[in-house]
């Protein structure tokens, strides 16, 4: 996408100093359909002008919460404050938020330019005005020069990005992104994080996006919630939660991560409990007699697979003390290790991370 300043105005963000109202407040939200609780006592703050992620698998309640928040679906129980505005109870048109759905949901009979200006031509703008915010728009996802075309004339990325300009033209003080680049393929969808990130920084507006993709979450998050069985389960920056999983369910989610427990954790690491050790953060060794250096935890064990992953190499290693442990190396022509090989692994002691023990 060019370097080219967008139009469209900035809102700016409200500080996150104590006192200010956040753009979303929610408050004990419950929704219920039948016997099934989708949502179970959710309390969050989203801070004005802040790229928030809701992370999890399918049926975790992080598009329901998307769903209430937007008004789709009305809450079993708790409050939704928008602003500072209590909201739960008022349909989707008395909010001050917008939603970019995965299948975009563009007209296809309409040009661009008319499907950018749908929205304000509803609420009865007049022509000239509602003409130059949708040129605005369109200026700020870089397509004025497609506001002619039809969408089946352009790329799975130009229909996103129209999709995101038809909801920004209202400027609306949230945005909700449900899934948006799910039906984009690898290189597109990677492209489309870096564009969205730097838009949602251009423009100022709070973004609340949905995704079950936690590299995507990492990469564009300032904050994450970590949604599981209809809870947050973590909140935190993209480092707070890769780097200290609240959870087991979270170290497991997010990223790849070795647990290690009972017998194999006293012998390796010292002491009971279930640790985190992320599969990067460890060393091989064809050396078996090395000491453990200071602060430095240490193992041995036998590779029992090797995967090639093209930039990476993933090692599984069976410990002598018991239980396995991935590992995972740049993909270097020097790499030596194989199926069978005795190895040692050593990790800083920093890197064994306690999690609750949720048996």
């Amino acid at each position: 996408m060019p370097n080219q300043a967008p139009t469209l105005p900035r809102e700016e963000p409200t500080p996150s100093a104590a006192g200010a109202e956040p753009a979303i407040r929610l408050r004990g939200l419950r929704k219920e359909f039948g016997t099934v609780r989708a949502v179970d006592g959710v309390d969050l703050d989203i801070p004005a002008g802040e790229f928030f992620s809701m992370l999890g698998p399918s049926g975790s309640g992080k598009t329901t919460v998307l769903r209430l928040i937007a008004g789709f679906e009305l809450p079993t129980g708790g409050t939704i404050e928008l602003d500072g505005r209590e909201v739960s109870r008022l349909p989707p048109f008395d909010r001050d938020v917008n939603t970019v759905f995965q299948d975009y949901a563009l007209f296809p009979h309409m040009s661009v330019l008319q499907n950018v200006e749908y929205g304000l031509r509803v609420k009865r703008v007049p022509k000239g005005p509602r003409r130059e915010r949708a040129m605005d728009a369109l200026r700020s996802v870089h397509l004025a020069d497609h506001a002619e075309r039809k969408p089946a004339q352009l790329s799975g990325g130009q229909r996103q990005r129209v999709a995101l300009a038809r909801a920004l033209v209202n400027r609306p003080k949230v945005l909700l992104l449900d899934e948006p680049l799910g039906a984009l393929d690898l290189k597109l969808r990677l492209a489309m994080q870096t564009e969205l990130k730097a838009l949602q920084r251009e423009v100022g507006i709070t973004f609340i996006f949905v995704t079950h993709d936690q590299d995507e979450a990492l990469t564009m998050s300032d904050r994450i919630a970590v949604f599981n069985d209809g809870r947050i389960e973590q909140v935190g920056t993209p480092q707070e939660v890769y780097e200290n999983p609240a959870s087991a369910f979270v170290a497991g989610f997010v990223g790849t991560s070795n647990l290690v427990s009972g017998h194999a954790a006293e012998a390796v690491i010292g002491r009971p409990g279930v640790f985190s050790i992320r599969p990067e953060k460890i060393e091989l060794d064809g050396d078996l007699s090395q000491p453990a250096g200071d602060g430095e935890t240490s193992a041995t064990g036998t590779i029992t697979d090797v995967v090639y992953a093209g930039a990476t190499m993933r090692y599984e290693v069976s410990l002598d003390a018991g239980g396995q442990l991935a590992v995972v190396r740049p993909n270097t022509s020097g790499d030596a290790f194989r199926t069978e090989g005795r190895v040692r692994l050593s990790w800083r002691h920093e890197h064994n991370v306690r999690v609750p023990d949720e048996r």
